[in-house]
């Protein structure tokens, strides 16, 4: 996991929810063909938690990379972030 953004609003983190393990690749054992990767977005305002993967997380790490270009203000990533809370159903809850 990777914290990509932490506000007093949102917190982003980036799962990489079958990431190779070394060890299990030296001893030949079955790998995931394809890793999901995804992304955790929580509104702490509502304490709800949305989850993206599969062609949301593209389209969202698209978002990232042109960020990455562009440097939006705080109030933009806000914004962006706001669109995607929309989707939270799931309380956060510790994991």
């Amino acid at each position: 996991m990777h914290m990509l953004y932490d506000s007093d609003s949102f917190a982003v983190v980036h799962i990489l929810a079958n990431a190779t393990d070394p060890e299990a690749a030296a001893n030949g054992d079955d790998l995931p063909q394809m890793p999901r990767h995804g992304f955790e977005i929580v509104d702490k305002r509502s304490g709800k938690e949305v989850y993206l993967d599969g062609s949301w997380a593209e389209m969202f790490q698209q978002r990232i990379q042109a960020w990455q270009q562009n440097m939006p203000s705080q109030e933009e990533v806000e914004d962006t972030l706001e669109g995607y809370a929309t989707l939270a159903q799931m309380p956060v809850v510790m994991h």
